[in-house]
Order: C-alpha cells, then sequence, then structure tokens
C-alpha cells in the first residue's frame, strides 16, 4: 500500500494510459488504480 489518498492525477494517468495507443493490444483487463488496497 502506498500510504496515501489518490490524487485527481492518479486516476488521470490511467484514463490517459487506456486511451493512447501504448494499451492498444489490451483485452479484458481491470486495472485497479486503489494504491495497492486491493492487494492487502
Amino acid at each position: 500500500m502506498i500510504g496515501r489518498n489518490g490524487l485527481p492525477s492518479d486516476f488521470a494517468a490511467a484514463a490517459v494510459f487506456l486511451a493512447g495507443a501504448g494499451s492498444s493490444y489490451i483485452t479484458g483487463h481491470s486495472l485497479f488504480v486503489d494504491g495497492g488496497m486491493s492487494a492487502h
């Protein structure tokens, strides 16, 4: 866990990645932007 609340820029970075060409080959995956809380 990162130990802090997520910032709007944390979530925006994930959205920009998913909307960009770098994620063009990703299908059927859940991207958790939660600072590691789901792994705890």
